[in-house]
């Protein structure tokens, strides 16, 4: 589960960009695996999320977001849970190096 300890307290800019998303709407299949999803499978979900994420205008703070609440699943501005998962590891190592 998230840890929600770091979330933003709810102020609509916190949050407005939401409302401008390109997945807005969308089935949220595309984003969130399914139980038991395995390669190759779920590669294919996350890059066709990826696809949808790659033109949206709000990736950067949805990326952001989902980096700094370490939301753990789900594809967030393009990147997929073990590349954000990655990007943590890196960013811990670069504070205690």
């Amino acid at each position: 589960m998230a840890d929600v300890s770091r979330l933003p307290w709810a102020i609509n800019d916190h949050w407005d960009w939401q409302r401008h998303a390109a997945c807005r709407g969308m089935n949220s299949e595309v984003f969130f695996h399914p139980d038991g999803e395995r390669d190759p499978r779920r590669s294919e979900r996350v890059e066709a999320a990826a696809r949808i994420c790659a033109g949206c205008a709000v990736r950067e703070p949805c990326r952001d977001w989902a980096r700094r609440v370490a939301e753990p699943y789900g594809v967030w501005g393009g990147e997929g849970e073990q590349e954000r998962r990655e990007h943590l590891a890196q960013a811990r190592r670069g504070r205690t190096a």
